[in-house]
């Protein structure tokens, strides 16, 4: 047994992350899902950790995957590093100076292309050794993502419930109610939901947070989502409804971003009822840069309402 000890190959950070991700899950395929890696490959890592600790740490069965009684003794102390490790980068990072860093931010694909290119270039200008490594990433693993260390700031447009993280609300994006230009309500500034019954509607495939919101008020009102055509991205949805394949609902600030000259296109709102993200920037409740994240709150509030306060309405 001593010798079988000796033989024991240390772990990487990224294999102790899955095996955490899996024994929280309890599902191989759900984990690679959130943790952004092909199942093959959560598959492969978790075989050599077992094979270099000597032990197996899940069973598998048709009803799921379980933590064998190895892996429950083995998964307290990989949480443990998995938490040291985050504290040790965050203490690292103390050393400098907070404005002079560089931040990993982790942003909705359907909101950073159309909110980053207005306040990024004057945050350059008031923080000149500011940096941020800019990733794109649903908003349910945006979470996830920041909890683990794999970013240091988010904005999401999902509710935070987690003890772990601080939320700084910023401001609230409406979701506009677009249509073909030939479509009959076509015209009006303002739709009542009731108009939409029967309307068949395009949305966003369900791993975007609004496609919820939107499936809510097809619910609602008795319109129905286009469950064969839900699109990859925005500019898809927006194609789909130019093509008259259906009706749609698009953010606020992607229409000011991207459609200047909407004439395949009626944009409107809806008249009692209207669809909203409210989206706020986030961060680890141990971060030792949390001051510098709340007056940076404060500086996005500053630029969005300058530069976007038509489009969307910051929240003080």
């Amino acid at each position: 047994m001593g010798c079988k000890a000796l033989m024991i190959k240390q772990p990487t950070l990224n294999q102790l992350s899955y095996f955490v991700a899996v024994a929280k899950l309890e599902n191989f395929r759900a984990a690679a899902l959130e943790l952004g890696v092909s199942q093959p490959t959560l598959t492969g890592q978790i075989a050599a950790l077992e094979k270099s600790l000597g032990v197996v740490l899940f069973e598998r069965s048709r009803s799921g995957t379980q933590l064998s009684p190895q892996g429950r003794a083995l998964i307290e102390p990989a949480e443990a590093v998995l938490k040291t490790n985050v504290r040790f980068m965050e203490q690292a990072r103390e050393l400098s100076d907070d404005s002079q860093t560089t931040y990993r931010l982790g942003v909705p694909p359907t909101l950073g292309p159309y909110l980053l290119p207005y306040v990024l270039p004057e945050l350059h200008e008031r923080y000149t050794k500011l940096k941020f490594y800019v990733r794109d990433v649903a908003p349910r693993r945006l979470e996830q993502g920041l909890i683990n260390g794999e970013f240091d700031l988010i904005i999401t447009p999902l509710s935070q419930e987690s003890s772990q993280l601080v939320s700084a609300d910023l401001f609230i994006e409406p979701l506009k109610f677009v249509m073909p230009s030939d479509h009959p309500l076509a015209g009006a500034s303002a739709i009542d939901p009731e108009q939409l019954r029967g309307e068949s509607v395009l949305t966003l495939e369900s791993t975007h947070h609004f496609h919820y919101q939107v499936l809510e008020l097809c619910d609602r009102i008795g319109a129905h989502i286009l469950r064969d055509y839900e699109g990859t991205s925005l500019d898809t949805l927006r194609q789909m409804v130019v093509m008259g394949m259906g009706v749609a609902f698009l953010p606020g600030l992607y229409i000011h971003s991207e459609l200047h000259k909407p004439e395949a296109l009626h944009v409107c709102e809806l008249s009692q009822a209207p669809i909203e993200r409210r989206h706020s920037l986030v961060w680890r409740n141990t971060a030792s840069n949390r001051v510098f994240f709340r007056q940076l709150s404060e500086n996005l509030r500053d630029i969005i309402e300058r530069r976007l306060g038509h489009a969307v309405k910051v929240i003080r």
